[in-house]
């Protein structure tokens, strides 16, 4: 540890002039020329709600004017701009439709802010299993078939909620899947944080909004030129109103945005309307250069990249062209041990590494020079690399059995014990397994054979588990056993 950290504004201006190439969000990438707007913003342009300036959560004049011409854009019928990110409209939209003890069907692999929700709503979950792409290890698509059948088994459910993009680019069939749960009368609010970019120009996947989404929440900065924290909130059809997300919003993001954020999201909107065909085509024309130049790849392979075909992945629907997730399996080196050689040989700085694969983000602001720059480097590391025994096939996580709501069990005393001696107990913590950044249990549910035999399985993997106490994988906090549910109940 260095004797003294420089201060974050030393840290910020060193990183601005020589850092490495950024292979991670924001989507603007640090590109001024692309939206200059990004750097006009200071302390001269940071105000509060004064006359002509619009009020975020009353809006009638400026503000109102640049979310309605950000719904015409997406198609939606209203949108929201989102100062708190993504999170505070999940949070908003889980509460407007599930309200107090509803129940939720919703995908296992959904951000924590989901998990929040359930946790300030009480709501009851219904769990979604993704399946396990056995080739890469990352989850796999919701199909129409396991929302039929949670629907025809919870007719009381009262929303659903998955994720499309994933973290890892992976697309659900939510056309099929939004028709199948208005048949049933449940709203569907889709967490695109991810897909911002998702049917704005031609040649992409379609976004939730056209596949019939109720409320689909995005956040801006991940893949598009605005700052980060913001995001977006579109709403559409009347399974869930305006006025009650409105109502929530107010709840749940804070009563003081800031217009510097706002002027991004306003600048991003304005740059897509005038320039978004092209500087998509653009972005389009940079991800086929860097599949043609990874196309020699011996040992690494891209998710859908290069000769890696959508064919080799049956369970994914659809795969977002704009996320490379490099896969290291059947080579010595580990999803962070090649983030680690990025950014030590080649001084490009990736998203993520977990396990035995790594994310690199494009977005908007990238170059084709950025992402030959990025092959390159993979084509370099690839020619290093011998040829190990591949890994067995990554299997489906557990769903361990529910005792209690999340929200419920969170409440109640618990303990720390041994995890070979939790067996029967019921959890009082998240656990989480990296990758692929899944829970193998939540509050509340009961801790089973399958559950300990799959923990044994992925440590001895080397797969990092991660307990919110952070006593994993040694002990596990569970319920007293004063207040611990007997078993059936």
């Amino acid at each position: 540890m260095p004797d003294r950290f420089p201060s974050l504004l030393e840290a910020l201006a060193r990183h601005s002039t020589g850092g490495p190439a950024p292979m991670h969000m924001p989507g603007h990438k640090r590109n001024a020329a692309l939206a200059p707007y990004l750097s006009a913003l200071g302390a001269a342009w940071d105000i509060t709600e004064i006359h002509g300036f619009d009020d975020l959560h009353e809006a009638e004049g400026i503000l109102k004017d640049s979310m309605d011409r950000a719904a015409r854009l997406w198609g939606a019928q209203r949108s929201f701009y989102l100062v708190n990110g993504s999170t505070c409209g999940i949070l908003a939209g889980i509460r407007a439709a599930a309200g107090r003890g509803g129940k939720v069907i919703l995908s296992r692999g959904c951000h924590k802010s989901v998990y929040h929700a359930l946790e300030l709503c009480g709501a009851v979950p219904v769990w979604l299993a993704p399946p396990v792409d056995e080739s890469f290890g990352v989850l796999a698509s919701i199909t129409p078939d396991q929302v039929r059948a949670a629907l025809a088994a919870h007719p009381d459910a009262k929303l659903l909620v998955l994720t499309s993009p994933t973290y890892e680019g992976v697309i659900s069939d939510l056309a099929a899947i939004c028709a199948a749960a208005h048949a049933a009368g449940v709203p569907v609010l889709v967490d695109e944080a991810h897909g911002a970019h998702l049917g704005l120009a031609p040649g992409w996947p379609a976004g939730a909004v056209a596949a019939g989404a109720d409320v689909v929440v995005q956040s801006l900065h991940k893949t598009l030129p605005s700052l980060t924290q913001t995001g977006i909130l579109h709403q559409q059809g009347d399974l869930i109103s305006a006025q009650a997300l409105a109502r929530q919003l107010g709840i749940f993001e804070t009563s003081s945005p800031s217009y510097l954020l706002m002027a991004s999201m306003d600048g991003c909107v304005d740059l897509l309307e005038r320039r978004g065909g092209e500087l998509f085509a653009r972005w389009q024309a940079a991800l086929a250069a860097f599949d043609r130049a990874i196309a020699g790849l011996a040992r690494l392979r891209v998710l859908c990249h290069g000769t890696d075909t959508p064919e080799q992945h049956p369970g994914i629907f659809a795969h977002d062209p704009g996320k490379l997730v490099i896969s290291t399996r059947g080579t010595a080196l580990t999803g962070p041990g090649l983030m680690a050689r990025l950014r030590e040989e080649f001084s490009i700085e990736l998203e993520m590494a977990s396990g035995d694969w790594a994310i690199a983000m494009t977005g908007l602001g990238d170059t084709e020079e950025n992402l030959l720059r990025l092959a390159r480097a993979l084509m370099a590391i690839d020619k290093s690399l011998a040829a190990c025994p591949m890994p067995p096939a990554a299997e489906p996580l557990p769903l361990p059995p529910t005792a209690l709501p999340v929200a419920q069990a969170l409440e109640l005393p618990c303990e720390e014990v041994p995890l070979a001696a939790c067996e029967g107990r019921v959890s009082a913590e998240y656990v989480w397994a990296y990758p692929p950044g899944i829970p193998l249990i939540v509050p509340g549910e009961r801790v089973d054979r399958v559950f300990l035999d799959c923990c044994a399985r992925l440590n001895r993997q080397g797969v990092r588990l991660h307990s919110t106490g952070g006593t994993m994988p040694r002990a596990l906090r569970v319920l007293h056993p004063s207040s611990n549910p007997t078993k059936g109940d």
